[in-house]
């Protein structure tokens, strides 16, 4: 297999030799499972570890290993490896961790496309989809909306659910899928490219599996019913990993998500809601938090119906959602530098005493 099969560009050889990574192997982390790396080389699938430098010097889980990322590697004829660096990545898709306020979870690294797939009959929420696309603009991956099992519900229904997204969605390309009968699957086919990265984004059960399955032509992933007791989908995958399709295509499958914390996402939160944050500009107050302020622009415009009113209330909640997840890092960031000054005292007088 040949680099450029897995995505290697020109531009990511640039950034290998500006990093001075001419003696190490080249390989893409194909999977992850609870700090066990899989690693693709010209030469094969290769188990990896990461150095204890690395893991000593991690600030943060950014720093550790995810699946799409390109590592300089030393491998090992007993189909072993160790990772010694990450090439500077061009997207990584992540969210706030879940139960860890504050933390980072990384999904996926270097993803082009993001599939952001939904189930029509039962999962559908518009305030999630805006969440996907605030979390794709943030991380300079184009998203496209995929809605699935629509032969569960009927034709009427599936339409005006596509007329809703688009009146309050702009831009983004949206289609609409059978899994069972495979309508619209070309659709999908087509916007994949040769060479480029996918991710699939979205809760369990709505269907990535069996969309993965159907894309390649094989049974890649295990598939299982929704659950009839909860009417959820159950975790069929667990771990993610990162698959070459026929047409070459690379697309990345990852467990279902509950949660969707934004991370660090002013610029996607800009890019989502554009239309507010343009209008914002028209407030009469710099600071306006476009929730009572007389003379908002925004409030203006959702009064009179020029912006959708549930759009307008999932952007206030998700910006005061950053806001915390900003002022929480930056404490914690405080927090660990007085301790570290505090180490450093303790260092110097205990040195002093002896």
């Amino acid at each position: 297999m040949k680099l450029e099969e897995l995505g290697y560009t020109d531009n990511l050889e640039r950034l290998r030799k500006e990093n001075n990574l001419d003696s190490f192997e080249i390989g893409r982390v194909v999977l992850e499972h609870k700090e066990r790396y899989i690693v693709k080389t010209i030469k094969g699938e290769f188990e990896a570890e990461i150095t204890g430098n690395m893991r000593f010097t991690a600030k943060g889980r950014e720093d550790f290993p995810a699946v799409g990322d390109w590592v300089a590697l030393t491998t090992y004829a007993s189909d072993f490896s160790v990772i010694h660096k990450i090439l500077p990545r061009f997207s990584v898709i992540k969210r706030q961790a879940v139960g860890q306020f504050g933390e980072i979870q990384i999904i996926a690294a270097n993803i082009d496309y993001a599939f952001l797939v939904q189930a029509i009959d039962r999962d559908f929420n518009i305030n999630r989809l805006e969440r996907y696309l605030t979390i794709c603009n943030s991380s300079r991956v184009s998203p496209i909306i995929v809605l699935t099992k629509i032969d569960l519900i009927d034709e009427n229904r599936v339409a005006g659910i596509l007329a809703d997204i688009k009146r309050r969605i702009k831009n983004v390309p949206v289609i609409a899928i059978s899994n069972e009968s495979l309508d619209e699957l070309d659709a999908i086919k087509a916007t994949i490219e040769k060479g480029k990265t996918y991710c699939m984004l979205g809760s369990s059960g709505v269907g990535k599996s069996t969309l993965l399955n159907n894309l390649s032509g094989r049974a890649i992933m295990r598939t299982d019913e929704i659950s009839s007791s909860t009417n959820k989908g159950r975790h069929v995958t667990s771990h993610r990993e990162l698959i070459i399709l026929e047409n070459g295509g690379i697309l990345v499958d990852t467990p279902g998500m509950r949660e969707v914390g934004i991370t660090d996402s002013v610029d996607g939160l800009e890019i989502t809601f554009d239309m507010i944050v343009s209008l914002s500009k028209s407030c009469r107050f710099k600071d306006c938090t476009h929730t009572s302020e007389k003379g908002c622009a925004v409030i203006e415009a959702v009064d009179k119906g020029e912006i959708n009113k549930a759009s307008y209330e999932n952007y206030l909640k998700m910006e005061k959602e950053n806001r915390h997840f900003e002022s929480t890092v930056t404490e914690r960031r405080q927090k660990d530098k007085e301790f570290g000054k505090f180490l450093k005292n303790y260092k110097k007088e205990t040195r002093e005493n002896l």
